[in-house]
């Protein structure tokens, strides 16, 4: 099957869970106003369509030998489990924990639990569920490596930038940049089409400030 309908196929899919959202009108954290949107936390959570997507990752690294899946955060750990299962060398599933550094940069931590699993060089694939800045991915790539380990490739559901790039390997679902706008460029503002709210936060700065689509 060729890629870009494969590809239009895995985005119906995510389309299905809800966490796709398109033909509407968007604040993002930004600010830029935007026609889609991908709601992070919707990504994962039917889980027959995340056993699916999970097989599609495995099946196009089946041909490396892995001896564990590495993600992070809630929705990924889904997907990477799932990747983990129907992989042909049955590797390990393993997480990082992120947070923030007093600068506000994002790090990526190994529980103490897993370290002993970076014995012996493992080879890893790293499992994202949607990339945007990257900074995470690199974030785990450090970790594998300062463990010893070696990255095998990553995979992911769907990337939103095609400028995101890693030395590895990458594979992702569905490979789609949307136009975001300036208020003072957003059509869809001159149309009068009327924000989506309900996919939306508060700020807590300045509340007169019109809500915006969670920050991811």
């Amino acid at each position: 099957m060729e890629a870009d309908i494969l590809e239009r196929i895995n985005r119906g899919i995510i389309l299905r869970t809800g966490a796709y959202l398109t033909n509407d009108h968007f604040v993002l954290p930004s600010g830029r106003h935007a026609q889609e949107y991908v709601e992070k936390a919707l990504a994962t959570t039917e889980p027959g369509f995340t056993e699916g997507l999970g097989d599609v990752i495995a099946k196009h690294f089946a041909g490396e030998p892995i001896d564990l899946v590495l993600t992070t955060g809630y929705g990924a750990s889904l997907l990477g489990h799932c990747v983990a299962r129907a992989h042909p060398s049955r590797p390990r599933f393993i997480y990082a924990s992120k947070q923030r550094n007093g600068s506000g940069a994002s790090q990526v931590s190994l529980p103490r639990e897993f370290r002993p699993y970076f014995a012996g060089a493992p080879r890893v694939l790293i499992v994202e569920d949607i990339l945007t800045t990257g900074e995470t991915v690199r974030g785990l790539i450090d970790l594998v490596k300062s463990l010893g380990g070696r990255v095998v490739g990553i995979g992911t559901l769907w990337r939103r930038s095609k400028k995101v790039k890693f030395k590895f390997p990458l594979f992702t679902l569905v490979d789609r940049e949307f136009p975001t706008y300036a208020p003072k460029d957003c059509p869809m503002c001159r149309k009068g089409i009327p924000i989506n709210r309900e996919t939306s936060s508060e700020p807590t700065s300045q509340t007169s400030r019109p809500r915006v689509a969670s920050a991811h």
